[in-house]
């Protein structure tokens, strides 16, 4: 069963009318109902409801060809041209560290576990561009109190799969990245309701240049923090790596959250391009989840915790 949620804040100016929001639902419907000829056990659990989000989503085309997933190389294009052979089946994730108990899951497995939902995010890339993006999955929380928290369960380390005969960009060590790709969150983040781990987006299954078969979603951060092709995931009671982070410290922090008032050091902040629109538009704080999210920073300096 697919549960749906709101969690959009977008201004009145970037809403779509109610009018063609239904129609581009019953369109969806249709194709979901199309979907579901097939056997996979994502496409059977999904059934789209009526639901009241009215952001203007990004196109399917735009959301799949249009990537950065440095496994496949540093362009937009290469991803989909070369993530095409990757196997997301059988696919094992695994929860360990700082736990009440440690879960090794079949993907398969875990899908009929836990229910999903879609979530309508909007999606914001550090390099200043940005979508919003119909993903399909399910809380991270829910996962996580599966294995049960301990009082070192501080922090949560996400690793991608490291196969360099899959992914070639990781045998060839482009500009020093230490692969396998590692992010991290503090454990309220990853708590957080906001926070997703996804399987599927506008009722399909992630294709592999999005992250497949399950990749982390945290839509007040910048896009890299939402690590793709997850295949553990650790618990500790200290700081975890953040690849980029231990890459380039001064110009990509830890928490990366969406903050207009921080410049990158090559990109400002302050605005960005939404993929398909010709004008940009003033980037919101947290990425417009303030409401929801800006307590977990209280009384931090985020200036110096960027």
């Amino acid at each position: 069963m697919l549960r749906r949620h709101n969690y959009d804040l977008i201004p009145s100016s970037e809403i779509t009318s109610e009018s063609l929001y239904h129609e581009r639902r019953a369109f969806m419907k249709l194709g979901a109902s199309a979907a579901l000829l097939g056997t996979s056990p994502l496409m059977a659990a999904l059934g789209f409801e009526k639901s009241k989000s009215a952001l203007e989503l990004t196109s399917y085309d735009q959301i799949t060809t249009y990537n950065n997933f440095y496994e496949y190389g540093t362009d937009k294009e290469s991803p989909a041209k070369l993530a095409k052979n990757l196997k997301v089946r059988p696919w094992t994730l695994t929860v360990g560290g700082e736990v009440q108990k440690s879960l090794t899951l079949d993907i398969d497995t875990l899908i009929k576990k836990i229910p999903l939902e879609e979530r309508i995010y909007r999606f914001r890339c550090v390099e200043g561009w940005a979508m919003v993006v119909p993903w399909v999955g399910f809380s991270l929380a829910s996962l996580l109190k599966q294995a049960g928290l301990t009082s070192k369960s501080k922090y949560v380390e996400f690793e991608t799969l490291f196969d360099p005969l899959q992914f070639p960009q990781q045998s060839k060590s482009f500009g020093n990245i230490p692969f396998p790709y590692r992010e991290g969150l503090r454990i309220d983040e990853a708590m957080n309701p906001l926070t997703i781990l996804a399987v599927g987006l506008y009722g399909k299954e992630l294709l592999p240049q999005n992250g497949a078969p399950i990749r982390l979603v945290v839509p007040w951060k910048y896009g890299f923090k939402s690590i793709k092709s997850i295949v553990k995931i650790t618990l500790s009671n200290h700081q975890t790596r953040s690849t980029w982070n231990q890459i380039a410290p001064n110009e990509y922090g830890f928490y990366a959250n969406v903050n207009p008032s921080v410049d990158h050091p090559r990109w400002s902040q302050a605005r960005e391009r939404v993929l398909g629109k010709f004008f940009k538009q003033d980037t919101l704080a947290f990425n417009g989840y303030g409401n929801q999210v800006a307590h977990l920073y209280k009384n931090m300096d985020l200036r110096k915790f960027y």
